[in-house]
C-alpha cells in the first residue's frame, strides 16, 4: 500500500512486473482469486482507494475497436459468463481520463470469436478475468475504485496463451509510464 493508503492491485505478477519498487498486491488470475485476495486487503478497514492496473482484450470490431497502445479507464463492469442477469458496476472512483470503456469479466481466457462478438453485445469494449470481482468487492467495503487497462490483445481466434506471455512485460512498463505521469 501506499503512503496515502492506496491499494494498487494486479491480477498477474507479469503485468506487475515493472512495480517491483512499488507496494501492491498481487490477487491472482480469476473472480475467485481476485475476491479472496482482496477481501483480506480491505477488511482491516485501512485502504482508501484502491486502483487496480492490469491488461485486457479488446471485444470490440470497427469503429468500436479499441487501440492496443492506449490505457483505458473502466467506467463499467459486467460479468460475461453468468447466466443470469447481474448489475453493471461502476468503479466509484473518480474518472481521471477522456478514454474510457466498459469491460466484461469471466473465468476464461477469450480467444475465440463467437465468445468475443457475445461479450460486445452486452455493451463492453473491453474483457478481462478479475474486474468484475474487484468492482464488487470495493462496493460491498464502500472503498473507491479505479481500473486502468491496456489492451494485450484482440480476444480472437489469432490471441495464444504465448504471445500474451510474451507481451505482458512490455504491458507492465507501458503501465508503469502511465501510473508515473498520471497517477503517482
Amino acid at each position: 500500500m501506499t503512503a496515502n493508503r492506496t491499494l494498487i492491485v494486479f491480477a498477474h505478477g507479469d503485468e506487475a512486473s515493472a512495480f517491483a519498487n512499488v507496494p501492491h498486491l498481487v490477487t491472482g488470475v480469476g473472480k475467485i482469486n481476485a475476491a479472496v485476495s482482496l477481501a483480506q486487503e480491505l477488511r482491516g478497514g485501512d485502504v482508501e482507494r484502491v486502483v487496480v492496473l492490469g491488461t485486457a482484450g479488446v471485444v470490440g470490431e470497427g469503429a468500436e475497436r479499441l487501440s492496443l497502445d492506449t490505457v483505458y479507464q473502466v467506467t463499467g463492469l459486467v460479468q460475461h459468463d453468468f447466466s443470469l442477469p447481474s448489475q453493471t458496476i461502476v468503479p466509484a472512483g473518480d474518472v481521471l481520463l477522456a478514454e474510457t470503456a466498459t469491460m466484461a469479466t469471466g473465468d476464461q481466457f477469450v480467444k475465440d470469436d463467437a465468445q468475443r462478438a457475445h461479450i460486445a453485445s452486452l455493451g463492453a469494449q473491453l474483457v478481462d478475468m478479475e474486474g468484475y470481482a474487484y468492482g464488487a468487492l470495493c462496493a460491498r467495503f464502500d472503498v473507491p475504485l479505479q481500473v486502468f487497462k491496456v489492451p494485450s490483445d484482440f480476444a480472437d481466434s489469432s490471441t495464444t496463451d504465448a504471445e500474451w506471455d510474451e507481451i505482458v512485460f512490455a504491458k507492465s512498463r507501458q503501465l508503469r509510464a502511465f501510473w508515473e505521469d498520471r497517477l503517482r
